[in-house]
């Protein structure tokens, strides 16, 4: 199954920010006039969406391990100690994938506002004709003669 296809735990909030659904999202986003919120919030996304499935297959297989229907004798704390490392790495790539995006979000500019190009508070540079400018000193760039 496509990612794109894959349901996350963020889809009704981009839905809400962009006022758009997921799968025209994606379209908008391989376009050559898409925003890069469109298109990091759709990578993240893509990426949310795989940690997700991941955090499911473990716990079901920690469910089907654990069933009351399964012979005990089966039953192996390592493998357990493993689903949980599996586990954790999961879950922390999943947290991490929602606070990126909640982020990401939360900063970009509202749809249809383009971001205005920011004006330095600086001064531009300006250079006097030649004219007014003063001529070098004679012997300017002249290497100094050593002293005995």
């Amino acid at each position: 199954m496509s990612v794109r296809l894959k349901p996350s735990t963020l889809d009704g909030r981009l839905q809400e920010v962009f006022d758009t659904p997921v799968a025209e999202l994606y379209e908008r986003a391989t376009s050559a006039d898409a925003s890069a919120a469109v298109t990091r919030a759709m990578e993240l996304r893509s990426f949310l969406a795989l940690a997700e499935e991941q955090v499911a297959r473990v716990r079901d297989r920690v469910h089907e391990a654990m069933a009351a229907e399964r012979d005990m004798d089966e039953l192996s704390a390592d493998d357990l100690r493993m689903e949980a490392h599996w586990l954790e790495a999961a879950l922390d790539a999943r947290d991490g994938y929602r606070a990126a995006l909640g982020e990401l979000l939360r900063t970009m500019p509202p749809p249809g506002q383009q971001p205005r190009p920011v004006r330095m508070a600086q001064p531009a540079a300006t250079t006097l004709p030649p004219a007014i400018a003063a001529p070098a000193p004679p012997r300017a760039g002249a290497a100094r003669a050593r002293r005995p």
